[in-house]
């Protein structure tokens, strides 16, 4: 990189900061710093879901799938993604913004106190922060793998320095900053990734090379499916999509919680969902197309930078990896708020009886030293990353086969048709969930990859729902059947819910 470029990085990281500054105006007390007050609009709510959805991941473990095995990336990601984010902004997101407005949460953990109890709220809360520990960790290792193509700096370097700009603005403007800084970031992704569409498809020859492009690269490439990406994998992909992005990743919950009402949750679910479609057809041309100019790379993850160092100027190379810095801050500080949110309401005050009812400066002050602490604790996972398989190994082996375990009792406790399936079968399908991972990691069990990706889910679906039916005699508390009666799909996406 050239000094232009580090002047753009420079700029960038700056602006940042500098919003989280601005934004720490609005956060008076912890229900402004973890929802934003409920206050957010729609098309930042929906702005922001859809790029807390995805990280430098995308440039990295993606990219090299996309080398790899070409068009099938866009199918299995992009399109379950965008099945899974639209078809709950009719029966999901509604709920959550819901559960504010009746019980003033400030977590998406924090109502299962009531649905379930303490001991499953606190095992829910436990077991989703440890499984954010090596999500948030693939993001740092995977900035820290293109700063190091472009920079030469050592990865954990790399990611330290991203991690330590990212906590200098999320402490102190909480959720308000996230959600600005995903505005700002998602602009200068568009016009990075447009800059390098239109870089790329100019090499080729033009707009019509982006049909015959699929003719010279290597077979199978131009296919749905392709590798071990299978249609069973696509199922399987779309399973854990459909429970991680409707609230079983937290993140993603509490853009809809800090909804004002119902409606603008829906919408943003949708906005959501309309840009995973269309947005990625253009982020990943140029990865399609990198085996044209990049044949035979020993490491196809390093792809992207590849091509962005190739093809672009001083400068602009600057703008395209602060376009990646973008979506890595975007998903990791949204994170880190999240689960500050549940540590500091869910957490802490069980552990320990001095941190319940803390005034609001004493709360907020705890809202930033565990956020603090959660990032902190990512950077130690991040420096052991290639022991759980790489960027890909922890995304998709172990982030993506444990978000559902976690995400059972959550999302369909919401749900009144499963109002029998009580704390015991919440507890059972989590613990059986997670039995079955552990079991295939200490067996070995040699299966394919949407075996392994949906056999945890799939367990503890069938675990919730057959544990609710032997328990459908059982008479239902009265606040569980008043909180779900206050969740039906009629009442939220009719007039009174507005």
């Amino acid at each position: 990189m050239g000094l232009a470029d580090y002047i753009v990085i420079g700029l960038f990281f700056g602006l940042m900061v500098m919003i989280g500054y601005l934004s720490s105006r609005k956060v008076k007390n912890s229900t402004d710093f973890f929802v934003a007050g409920g206050k957010v609009p729609w098309w930042l709510a929906g702005i922001s879901h859809h790029v807390s959805g995805y990280s430098g991941v995308v440039f990295v473990a993606f990219a090299g799938v996309a080398y790899t095995y070409g068009f099938t990336i866009y199918v299995w990601w992009a399109v379950a993604i965008s099945i899974a984010v639209i078809g709950g902004a009719f029966l999901i997101a509604p709920r959550w913004s819901r559960l504010r407005q009746n019980l003033n949460i400030g977590s998406p953990t924090e109502y299962l106190q009531v649905r379930y109890g303490v001991g499953t709220q606190l095992l829910t809360a436990l077991s989703g922060t440890v499984l954010k520990l090596f999500d948030v960790a693939a993001k740092w290792a995977s900035i820290g793998i293109l700063l190091n193509v472009f920079t030469g700096l050592p990865v954990m370097a790399g990611a330290v320095m991203t991690a330590t700009i990212a906590l200098a603005y999320t402490t102190i403007g909480g959720l308000w900053a996230d959600l600005y800084t995903d505005f700002v970031q998602f602009l200068i992704q568009i016009v990075a990734g447009v800059l390098m569409f239109v870089t790329v498809v100019g090499k080729m020859g033009g707009v019509g090379s982006l049909t015959g492009m699929w003719h010279r690269l290597p077979a199978g490439h131009g296919s749905a499916f392709n590798g071990p990406y299978t249609f069973a994998f696509f199922l399987a992909y779309l399973i854990m999509s459909t429970f991680s992005y409707n609230g079983g990743t937290w993140s993603l919950a509490t853009r809809y919680i800090a909804s004002p009402d119902t409606k603008s949750a829906r919408r943003s679910g949708l906005l959501s969902g309309a840009l995973y479609l269309i947005w990625p057809l253009i982020l990943f041309m140029p990865m399609w197309a990198a085996p044209l100019f990049l044949p035979n790379l020993a490491d196809p993850t390093e792809s992207y930078a590849l091509m962005v160092r190739t093809f672009l100027p001083t400068g602009l190379v600057g703008l395209v990896l602060a376009g990646i810095f973008s979506a890595t801050l975007s998903m990791v500080t949204s994170d880190a708020n999240t689960i500050s949110a549940v540590i500091t309401k869910d957490i802490i005050p069980f552990v320990s009886r001095k941190f319940r009812g803390l005034d609001a400066k004493k709360e907020l002050r705890l809202a930033r030293a565990t956020t603090f602490t959660f990032v902190f604790m990512t950077l130690m996972v991040t420096a052991f990353y290639q022991d759980f398989g790489g960027v890909i190994g922890l995304i998709i082996t172990w982030f993506g086969a444990l978000v559902g375990p976690t995400a059972i009792p959550m999302i369909l406790g919401l749900m009144p048709k499963f109002r029998h399936s009580d704390s015991r079968a919440a507890i059972s399908s989590i613990v059986s969930g997670v039995a079955v991972f552990v079991a295939m990691k200490i067996t070995g069990y040699s299966a394919s990859q949407a075996v392994i990706l949906a056999a945890p889910t799939i367990t503890s679906v069938i675990v919730f729902v057959l544990a609710g039916l032997l328990n459908r005699n059982a008479e239902v508390p009265e606040k569980v059947e008043r909180l779900l009666g206050e969740l039906t799909l009629a009442s939220v996406n009719g007039k009174a819910a507005e």
